[in-house]
């Protein structure tokens, strides 16, 4: 029996989503919330064997979440569940430990082969994502080729921003900033706390804007 948590904060699409497999004699949904840090707790006391996460929620966003899930409970599947299908999204949930990803305007019966892809340990990617680039991390990708979106964050290091502030004005969260000067010092061959923004401050004029 698959045991399966379900994160969203539109009620409507949980609904949806009910509505979906209430038949399905495989899968049993253990709670449904609206926010990552309830979900956080969701995986605590329920243990489900798959996660259905949205990517942008209160509180806590889904790349978080994912990346808190897979630290405290790594057996539990991960099945992002968004809008979103730009590469940096894509990347960030993979970065997180993500174990597939589909879009919200995917097929029903390709939600459910998702469900069941993920719960037996196999990956399982929305046919509309171009996955072969975004694959390309956790020290994969060339070294020096950053993504859009930390080159965005590059420029506001450069601006003397803090992980806070960044996260902010991206509305991103603030762990998901922290992870992105992570994996951009590792790109960039930079060691030491100082040396990204060292560097950043280095190509301030050298941007492409």
């Amino acid at each position: 029996m698959i045991r399966l948590a379900i994160a969203e904060d539109h009620q409507a699409l949980i609904d949806g989503l009910e509505l979906l497999l209430k038949y399905e004699e495989d899968i049993s949904i253990v709670g449904t919330v609206n926010d990552g840090e309830a979900l956080l707790n969701l995986v605590r006391l329920k243990e489900p064997n798959v996660v259905i996460t949205d990517i942008r929620m209160p509180k806590m966003d889904g790349i978080q979440a994912t990346a808190q899930i897979k630290k405290k409970f790594p057996h539990t599947k991960v099945l992002a569940f968004t809008m979103f299908d730009q590469d940096d999204a894509v990347r960030q949930m993979l970065d997180s430990g993500a174990n597939g990803y589909i879009l919200k305007n995917t097929a029903l019966k390709e939600v459910l082969k998702a469900i069941r892809a993920v719960s037996e340990g196999k990956t399982f990617y929305d046919s509309n994502i171009n996955i072969s680039d975004a694959e390309n991390i956790g020290g994969k990708s060339a070294k020096g080729l950053l993504t859009k979106r930390q080159t965005e964050i590059l420029k506001l290091i450069a601006q003397g921003k803090t992980s806070r502030e960044i996260s902010e004005e991206l509305f991103i969260g603030t762990h998901t900033v922290d992870t992105h000067r992570k994996n951009m010092a590792r790109i960039l061959g930079l060691k030491g706390k100082g040396e990204l923004l060292r560097y950043a401050m280095e190509k301030k004029y050298k941007f492409n804007y």
